[in-house]
């Protein structure tokens, strides 16, 4: 790989001349910097970021903290969107700096790495209401986009319409003549479970079905958490058992299913199962037994546009000009079936 000052060599040039033709500046000719660009590509130059930084004020540095949350651990969904945004953002030609952070201060991660002033903005996943990292960038003037949003949002966001799809789910079972349902929750602090809260809450109500509080639990989108909750909820030792369940991911889903075998519940004749599926490879939610009904909205669809909405943030768009609310796909398969008829008139 070249260096500024063997460029500057090959064509007779300073290596002062070579930076600024590379950098932009406008007092090289336009001859001068074709000549200069065109023996950077042939060399193999590459800029050193940091120096990159110091001459244009940008670095091409893009990072993405990973929020400590107990879930990760069991989840490839996360990792599956930062490979994609590593991808996509070096399609236009930046990089990804990924920091994992044991420490609960969810602040401390972002101060050290602003310190070193060699990022250009950040991204950002599972906002919560009030969130600090928001006011903290914010208040350093650094630009950021997030995967989700929070009420009122006035920055840069990617999200899908977790309000609707909480209603649709609804419907879809109601129409299909249950009464009877239960909704398994993500972490209550997290933006997009208070968003399908408000979706399955008005819905139901819509719909004209009571939601006695024991019917809506939130936890940690995982396995155990739908197989702790399922068992609650179908042993009928409280209240009546719940002939449907709304379940926050394919994860929660399969925790909902293992629970029903253990009662000897039958999916869908004794419990119609729906859940969210943001289509991780690892939990394909059509491999199911039986195969799952979801509202779909694969993760790595939100990659291409969270790299460019900070691309063009960092070009001067404006945050409010960049956010993007999508609809998740409803795909309804053999998890989900009419109520069973001793079950079809009663409601909890």
């Amino acid at each position: 790989m070249a260096t500024l000052k063997e460029i500057a060599n090959a064509l007779g040039l300073s290596p002062a001349t070579v930076s600024r033709a590379l950098n932009g500046f406008p007092e090289v000719n336009a001859r001068t910097r074709a000549a200069v660009e065109e023996a950077a590509q042939r060399m193999g130059y590459r800029p050193n970021q940091i120096a990159k930084k110091l001459v244009s004020g940008r670095s091409g540095m893009i990072g993405l903290v990973l929020k400590p949350m107990p879930e990760t651990h069991d989840d490839a969904s996360f990792y599956e969107i930062m490979f994609g945004l590593s991808d996509h953002l070096a399609r236009r030609d930046m990089d990804l700096v990924f920091h994992a952070s044991p420490s609960e201060d969810l602040l401390r991660p972002y101060e050290r790495l602003l310190a070193k002033n060699i990022l250009d903005g950040f991204i950002l996943n599972a906002p919560v209401e009030d969130d600090p990292r928001l006011a903290l960038l914010r208040d350093r003037g650094v630009p950021f986009v997030v995967h989700g949003r929070t009420a009122g949002a006035d920055y840069a966001f990617y999200d899908i319409d977790n309000r609707r799809t909480a209603e649709e789910s609804v419907h879809l079972l109601a129409d299909l003549g249950h009464r009877r349902i239960a909704f398994l929750n993500g972490p209550v602090d997290h933006s997009y479970a208070a968003e399908r809260r408000a979706g399955f809450s008005g819905a139901m109500q819509e719909v004209g079905l009571p939601v006695p509080d024991f019917a809506q639990r939130n936890g940690p989108a995982n396995e155990d958490y739908g197989y702790a909750g399922a068992l609650a909820l179908l042993s009928g030792r409280a209240a009546p058992r719940p002939t449907a369940i709304l379940c926050a991911s394919t994860l929660v889903a399969a925790g909902v299913y293992r629970a029903a075998t253990d009662l000897g519940l039958r999916i869908p004749d004794d419990l119609s199962v729906i859940a969210h599926d943001d289509a991780v490879p690892q939990m394909r939610a059509v491999n199911f037994e039986p195969a799952l009904t979801v509202t779909r909205s694969p993760l790595r669809d939100a990659c291409a546009p969270l790299a460019d909405a900070i691309e063009k943030q960092l070009a001067g768009t404006p945050a409010r000009d960049l956010q993007t609310l999508v609809p998740a796909e409803l795909i309804t398969r053999n998890s989900t079936a009419p109520v069973p008829r001793d079950a079809s008139e009663a409601t909890w």
